[in-house]
């Protein structure tokens, strides 16, 4: 049997400390895993390399490159990309927070050209954790670099945090009004000069970070394989495509047929372990796990310093030692990789 990885570079940067990272807490290494030991430890072929197409019915995909790779097995993990319908014409000043190896590349620019460019206006858009939590880490960065940077946060009319408890969206408006950072609940659209609110209120912007919700790689609608109408895999509560059954996913790539399932690290992660047990009982013939997701998840919202907010269901908390709670889970996470690849 050969197994062969697939992936644009040789290391997979952790979604959940990009705030600290953000905010000056990690240095860049701390936040990503280098695949090559890994690859090395499972006996598999690393390739770096993006994909641009697979043709599930020939059982094979294509690389930027322009090889062809075929396949008796598939699992799938290539993520998502983020919304920035409206938005393109903003040029280079739009920073989308996805692919994330861009955004980790585009930061220490941003704050660059920040420093030393008066009254820097930095917009972000989106409601949602990530937009909350990004946010904050750069009002942190910008603030620890002197920076006197206005930023702005704009959400959709749904508000802020919508899938959250209101004790939770509570401390998040603190945290905001705390910081000065100013809340727009309004879509927005690229203007000459920055951003067109829906009323038609103008707000100039140096840099927009997009946190703008998921979208489905497109080459995935042409791949043959079944997808919902959003363009994501479907899949069985194996994580099996409804459509091919030697093709797997998980993660944000994916949509479960059966259960709603908010897309989120949370449930890519804990579907990790299910995936891989999954992989290897199709080859040896053996029954396959079911991933139920858990009706309510731990999440840990940074705000910039050492400080974050805890949300389990309506229950809430937050402080210093929630930051260090998250620290240590995060930290943890990325120790587990180093320790397999020194085995």
């Amino acid at each position: 049997m050969r197994i062969t990885l697939v992936t644009p570079t040789p290391f997979q940067y952790y979604s959940g400390m990009l705030p600290g990272w953000m905010a000056g807490h990690y240095a860049l290494n701390a936040c990503c895993i280098d695949l090559r030991p890994l690859a090395e430890a499972a006996g598999a072929t690393l390739i770096t390399e993006h994909v641009l197409g697979m043709d599930a019915d020939r059982h094979h995909i294509r690389l930027a490159n322009g090889r062809t790779m075929a396949y008796d097995l598939l699992s799938l993990d290539v993520g998502s990309e983020t919304d920035t319908s409206g938005l393109q014409a903003l040029g280079d000043r739009l920073l989308p927070v996805k692919p994330l190896d861009d955004f980790f590349d585009a930061w220490p620019q941003v704050l660059a050209t920040a420093s030393r460019t008066p009254d820097f206006r930095l917009s972000v858009i989106g409601g949602g954790a990530a937009g909350v939590e990004l946010a904050l880490a750069a009002n942190h960065a910008l603030r620890r670099d002197g920076s006197t940077a206005q930023i702005d946060l704009i959400v959709s009319e749904a508000g802020l945090l919508p899938d959250h408890a209101p004790g939770v969206i509570r401390r998040a408006r603190r945290q905001l009004a705390k910081t000065n950072i100013a809340l727009h609940c309004s879509r927005a659209s690229a203007g000459d000069a920055g951003l067109v609110l829906a009323g038609g209120t103008r707000l100039p912007a140096h840099k927009v970070i997009a946190t703008t919700g998921a979208r489905a790689l497109g080459w995935l609608g042409r791949s043959g394989l079944a997808v919902d109408a959003h363009g994501f895999i479907l899949v069985d509560a194996h994580h099996r495509s409804l459509s091919h059954a030697d093709v797997f996913a998980a993660g944000d790539t994916c949509a479960r047929a059966d259960v709603r399932m908010a897309r989120s690290g949370v449930h890519a992660v804990h579907a990790g372990p299910i995936l891989a047990h999954n992989l290897i009982a199709t080859i040896e013939g053996n029954a396959l796990r079911t991933y139920r997701p858990h009706p309510r998840s731990l999440y840990l919202l940074a705000t910039g310093p050492r400080h974050a907010i805890a949300s389990w269901g309506r229950w809430s908390a937050e402080g210093n030692w929630v930051w260090h709670l998250k620290d240590h889970i995060d930290r943890a996470f990325i120790a587990r990789f180093v320790r397999i690849s020194a085995a």
